[in-house]
């Protein structure tokens, strides 16, 4: 096929390879060994991705993937790790090396499972060659027009809006026993720790089954209704790993979270019932509070003292969640670092207009171009004004 996606498959798994040859749109290449691999890569082909098995005659797939990406003629070539049993260690040293993404054998469905190879091919072509040590580096510096900005828009935000503020806590309180304010650790510029705040949405304490079977029974949410995709059930994988570490690409939808990987274990399994359905503002833990401050944004106000304080500003990149600092801190995806975390900006519009369906690498992209405005006399205040006004716009 013309414009069929050209895979290298380094391994032998007869399962994952005959998965591959039914796909139409992947033109598969077989190589059994290490030294069959790099023979045919240093013949001048350059394929679209590398599927390698992590055990292979010759080596494994993590040496592997060390070797093409000392060559800057392949480090273009988006490189899956794949393996028959998830290893821990071994999911480690990937994450820590780099490694585009890994999957287990029998692989997911192919159609997400191509999907995800044509957006690493593109991201990956976006990418410069960075020196590893310029990632340490990264400094931020407010400009001056940007940080008077902040400060006239949240000053005069909080005082316009300190009756809604007070009205949203009385609220808040009067429907559910807890703090007002949800506070948790995000990454600003620099790769500062700092206190994100908003409005808390949620229940607490809902953690015993008591509260669960009360809360599912108030919402009319029982057993027999359509399955869902859990958010709140642990992946089994991740659950083996260091708190705050994934073991796959996070997937994000408007104020949920989970792994590729338990995503498409229980898309599978909901499809077999025959419907899916993305449980976020049906959760029977959400106050009715909570969901009407989430509807309307207005849960993120308070946000407005972290602009104040100098921890966030009004348009930047998404403050970064700290599980995720370890796999975007290096190298090229270091440079998110240079803008600040903004209340708007350039990925949220963006996911909106997604209907909030993305994945973490693409916001981490979209995270690196706003940057690139904060390198050298780059910054404009018109841009970031821009990006205002497409924040109300966004459908």
């Amino acid at each position: 096929m013309e414009n069929a996606l050209r895979i290298v498959y380094i391994g032998n798994s007869t399962e994952a390879i005959t998965a591959l040859r039914a796909e139409k749109r992947i033109s598969l290449t077989l190589q059994g060994n290490v030294l069959a691999a790099e023979n045919y890569l240093q013949s001048g082909q350059v394929p679209d991705a590398i599927l390698c098995e992590m055990t292979i005659s010759g080596g494994d797939g993590l040496a592997m993937h060390e070797w093409v990406r000392k060559r800057r003629d392949l480090d273009s070539i988006c490189f899956l790790l794949l393996d028959t049993v998830f290893n821990q260690e071994v999911y480690k040293e990937s994450v820590s090396k780099q490694v585009d993404d890994f999957y287990l054998i029998p692989l997911p469905p192919l159609e997400g499972l191509v999907n995800r190879i044509l957006f690493l091919r593109e991201y990956r072509k976006k990418l410069k060659p960075v020196e590893p040590e310029l990632s340490r580096d990264i400094t931020y510096t407010m400009p001056t027009s940007k940080r008077l900005f902040d400060l006239i828009v949240a000053f005069g935000g909080m005082v316009v809006l300190s009756p809604l503020l007070l009205i949203v806590s009385v609220a808040i309180l009067l429907e559910s026993k807890g703090s007002v304010l949800y506070v948790t650790k995000r990454l600003g510029s620099g790769g500062r720790i700092f206190d994100y705040l908003k409005f808390r949405t949620m229940r607490e304490g809902v953690d015993s089954d008591a509260t669960k079977r009360s809360a599912q029974r108030n919402s009319g949410y029982s057993g027999t209704q359509k399955m869902e995709i859990d958010f709140e059930k642990p992946c089994p994988r991740c659950s083996q790993l260091r708190p705050g570490t994934a073991c796959s690409t996070l997937m994000h939808f408007q104020h949920d979270s989970i792994c590729e990987y338990w995503y498409s274990v229980q898309a599978r399994e909901i499809e077999k019932n025959g419907t899916i359905n993305i449980k976020n503002e049906n959760d029977p833990y959400i106050t009715n509070v909570g969901r009407f401050l989430r509807k309307t944004g207005i849960e993120k106000l308070p946000q407005l003292i972290n602009v104040l304080k100098g921890d966030m500003s009004i348009v930047g990149n998404r403050p970064l969640q700290l599980y995720e600092a370890e796999r975007f801190s290096m190298g090229e995806m270091a440079r998110r670092f240079l803008a600040p975390a903004g209340m708007t900006g350039l990925y949220q519009i963006e996911l909106r207009n997604k209907d909030g369906n993305m994945s973490a690498a693409e916001r981490i992209m979209l995270d690196v171009a706003y940057s690139d405005h904060f390198i050298g006399n780059n910054y404009s205040f018109w841009y970031d004004f821009n990006l205002l006004l497409r924040s109300f716009s966004v459908k």
